[in-house]
């Protein structure tokens, strides 16, 4: 009798055991699944939040929603940018996980900004460090700059994406930035191309041998939290799926 009560009072603590480890499980993925709160910036039915940089609304032209997509119809005019201009949304942010996804026209050329600030009469790109968006086989500049630092996924003409692994043109490619107290990564097609870190000597030194310092003598000390946007460089680009994580 002493035997079978034993036994019986060692299942019942294994029991106790297993639904507190059970809890315990089921408290640690709540607490994973509540940390990682995901916001659509655009979710491809509304361009609420968004407005043309140094401006109030929305452009009239030159940007639309297409089959769930942001749209920037492309101009021809290249670098002169298309009817709609640059794009942002309207809030800032400092440490964050954004993920997208682009298409590029054939010939093709836009931008991710992110950290952006606006200067009366400046353009984006004189505050913003810029993932490149790129089709990498037929526009000139994937030749141009320092080791295809202008690339699709490359920090523009300052840090190459490696390995270079863009999609064509016409195809879908992800994009992901990660910001985190000074610490940057791109990540392009679930791969991570390249991380960098702001307002370090070695920062200074990169960033002092590109052409920014021409366009804005004070563009190495990027701001810690700043707008996110997207360029209208003249050329068709679709972006959807816009989403964003604060850390």
């Amino acid at each position: 009798m002493k035997l079978i009560k034993t036994i019986f009072v060692l299942l019942l603590a294994a029991s106790f055991v297993s639904c507190g480890s059970g809890k315990e499980k089921k408290s640690a993925e709540k607490k994973s699944t509540e940390a990682e709160v995901w916001t659509f910036l655009f979710d491809g039915t509304t361009t609420q939040g968004w407005r043309n940089y140094n401006k109030a609304t929305f452009p009239e032209q030159g940007w639309e929603i297409a089959d769930g997509t942001l749209h920037c119809q492309g101009s021809g005019r290249g670098e002169a940018g298309g009817g709609g201009g640059d794009i942002i949304y309207d809030k800032k942010f400092s440490n964050f996980h954004l993920k997208l996804e682009w298409k590029i026209s054939e010939g093709g050329n836009s931008g991710i900004f992110y950290l952006a600030q606006e200067v009366p009469e400046w353009e984006i790109y004189r505050t913003a460090p810029e993932m490149q968006v790129l089709d990498n086989a037929k526009h000139p500049d994937a030749q141009a700059g320092k080791d295809g630092n202008r690339q699709a996924g490359s920090l523009y003409d300052l840090i190459p994406a490696v390995p270079q692994n863009a999609k064509p043109a016409g195809e879908w490619n992800t994009a992901e930035i990660k910001v985190y107290k000074g610490t940057v990564w791109h990540i392009q097609n679930g791969e991570t191309v390249l991380e960098y870190h702001l307002w370090t000597p070695e920062w200074n030194t990169l960033v002092a041998g590109s052409k920014f310092p021409g366009l804005n003598p004070n563009w190495a000390n990027v701001a810690a939290e700043g707008y996110i946007g997207v360029q209208d460089h003249g050329d068709d680009v679709w972006y959807r799926n816009i989403q964003i994580r604060e850390l």
